[in-house]
C-alpha cells in the first residue's frame, strides 16, 4: 500500500496512546500533552485525523471551540470565522511520503464545505522551525502576525491561507 492510499481517519480513543506518544516526542514543536487534554481536544476539534495506525495526525478548531490556547486565542481576537491548526505531526518514519500536506488538504476541503474562509496556524520562530516555515510557505500560508508565548521561552509567527485561494501545486 503507497503512502496515498493510506486512509485519513478519525481520532478516537484507540490510537490515543500512539498519538499522544508522537506529539509528546514533539513537545518543542507542538507542546505536551497529557492524556485527558489529548482526549479533551480531539472531542472539542473541528477536525481530528491520522494517516494509516499513526503515521501522522492533524488537530484543528473552528472559532467557536472552547479552546485555551494563547495561539488560538490571538486569531479568535481577530478573527470570526476560521479554522485553527493546532497541531500536525509526522512520525520521523513517515516523512516525506506526504502525510502533512494529504492531511492540510483534508482541513481546507472541509473548511470550504463548511463556509470558512480562513485556514490558520502558527509556526515556532524561537526555536525556529525552518522544515514547518518551508513547508507551511508551500501550502500557500502567509504570515500575519507575531508573538513571545507567555514564559518567554517561545515566539511564534501567525499563519493564514484564504479559503478559495488557488490550491497549493502537488509536489
Amino acid at each position: 500500500m503507497n503512502s496515498e492510499s493510506l486512509p485519513i481517519l478519525p481520532l478516537g480513543a484507540d490510537v490515543e496512546p500512539a498519538v499522544l506518544d508522537l506529539n509528546n516526542r514533539h513537545a518543542v514543536e507542538l507542546s505536551f500533552l497529557e492524556p485527558e487534554r489529548l482526549a479533551r481536544m480531539i472531542g472539542d476539534a473541528f477536525c481530528a485525523r491520522r494517516i494509516g495506525q499513526v503515521e501522522a495526525f492533524l488537530i484543528a478548531f473552528d472559532q467557536d471551540a472552547d479552546y485555551d490556547s494563547p495561539n488560538f486565542q490571538w486569531f479568535k481576537a481577530r478573527y470570526s470565522h476560521f479554522v485553527y491548526v493546532d497541531r500536525v505531526a509526522v512520525d520521523p518514519a513517515a516523512r516525506g511520503k506526504g502525510h502533512a500536506r494529504r492531511l492540510y488538504r483534508h482541513v481546507f476541503d472541509r473548511a470550504a464545505t463548511g463556509g470558512y474562509p480562513l485556514v490558520t496556524c502558527e509556526v515556532n520562530e524561537q526555536p525556529p522551525n525552518p522544515a514547518s516555515d518551508a513547508f507551511h510557505a508551500a501550502m500557500g500560508f502567509e504570515a500575519i502576525g507575531a508573538a513571545a508565548l507567555p514564559g518567554g521561552a517561545k515566539s511564534v509567527r501567525y499563519f493564514a491561507r484564504p479559503i478559495g485561494a488557488p490550491p497549493p501545486a502537488s509536489t
